[in-house]
């Protein structure tokens, strides 16, 4: 089987689409390599940017990768709209099938194509959405996906989103969650640790309602008396992740009292950084409006980290009974839960073992299974489709 993968949202910062892109391609180049005499793969990568090379890493040795020197928003705007050129001809070669990793398809004149959906937030709530997101997606998605030959979903709740949003076929869903890392659980946790925001710093991850629910916390632990029982500082709020426009307004709030000396921006971390980031912190919140999956919320379990997380999108999914789930718009409820992974060591300590347990059951080996299993269902109903229409 000859794939053509969409490399682009791993090209440079690797947040949510992008880790997973770059994670699927080494967990289909490890379980299905060229040699390999019953279900084979050559699988090519491709890349456009005006000033950013694709110069694949040696774990991702074993892929073919085709780069071209078209700004993203140009070739965009082409395939998107024009649905212009195909991706035999951009790419110089001839496939079975192209992966688009997002809602949109890449043309394609022979190949059969399949698309990955996140999440469908941008239907809702097109006003969190910024550039060719904002531009494409809510115009094109139902379309698009209704002609992909496979859909490629996350989760089980994008999968029902998809089917009833979009109107497509639920025998054309593949769901294909992300997996864990291979990282150990840490031995302990920390004796002083921070509170973790992981995520780029945007509306959809509700930023805003995470500090005013800190600055509850903070307020009722400055009101409880000294001698209560159970009463423990409040640890330092981090909040790791690529700052988008939107996000001035909390950064100049942090920098202010109350919060000021008490919640730390530190920007993207690199995905080698991410391991560490995670061993010192005492627990992971996570208040998005929507996730599709919720990445960070599996790398917090697996490395044993208590999750105190939102109660919608596919994060009730992702977490099980291994953490606390929360109203996002309750500040209130937001912050007590908080308040709870600190003060309740043995709580904390049996979410942190019911996580890594839970953890174990994503992995990418399967995850590749999967998206080879929907390779396959897309070529045969692309042929299907085909004969239909010549006859």
């Amino acid at each position: 089987m000859r794939a053509l993968i969409d490399y682009r949202a791993a090209l440079r910062d690797r947040t949510g689409v992008g880790e997973y892109t770059h994670q699927l391609v080494r967990a289909l180049l490890a379980a299905f390599p060229p040699e390999t005499h019953d279900r084979p793969l050559d699988l090519t990568l491709f890349s456009s940017s005006w000033k950013d090379r694709l110069v694949p890493a040696e774990e991702l040795a074993g892929a073919a990768a085709v780069d071209r020197c078209v700004p993203v928003r140009v070739l965009n705007y082409a395939w998107h709209r024009l649905e212009w050129p195909p991706a035999e001809e951009i790419a110089g070669g001839t496939f079975d099938v192209t992966h688009s990793m997002h809602p949109l398809l890449l043309p394609a004149r022979d190949a059969a194509r399949v698309v990955t959906i996140h999440d469908l937030d941008f239907l809702a709530h097109p006003e969190r959405t910024r550039a060719e997101i904002r531009r494409d997606y809510a115009a094109l998605v139902r379309d698009h996906a209704r002609r992909a030959d496979a859909v490629v979903v996350v989760s089980h709740f994008t999968a029902r989103e998809v089917e009833r949003q979009l109107g497509v076929d639920p025998e054309c869903l593949v769901v294909c969650s992300p997996g864990a890392p291979d990282w150990r659980p840490r031995d302990r946790p920390p004796t002083t640790g921070y509170v973790l925001f992981f995520g780029t710093l945007e509306p959809r991850k509700n930023v805003g309602g995470l500090l005013d629910a800190f600055e509850w916390l903070l307020d009722t632990v400055a009101g409880r008396p000294a001698s209560e029982a159970g009463s423990t500082p409040v640890p330092e709020l981090v909040l790791a992740g690529r700052p988008t426009d939107e996000a001035r307004p909390w950064l100049d709030r942090i920098g202010r009292p109350p919060l000021a000396g008490r919640v730390r921006h530190i920007g993207y971390v690199d995905p080698a950084d991410r391991r560490a980031l995670y061993d010192g912190a005492r627990f992971l919140v996570q208040p998005s409006f929507e996730e599709g999956f919720g990445l960070p919320v599996l790398e917090a379990m697996t490395m044993g980290i208590p999750v105190v997380a939102a109660n919608r999108g596919a994060l009730p999914e992702v977490i099980g009974d291994a953490g606390l789930l929360v109203d996002p718009e309750d500040v209130v409820e937001l912050g007590a839960a908080m308040l709870r992974m600190i003060d309740d060591e043995a709580f904390a300590g049996a979410c942190a073992a019911k996580g890594v347990v839970r953890a174990r059951e994503f992995r990418w080996e399967r995850t590749a299974r999967h998206v080879y299993d929907a390779y396959e269902y897309a070529i045969r109903r692309s042929s299907e489709r085909r004969g239909g229409a010549g006859g």
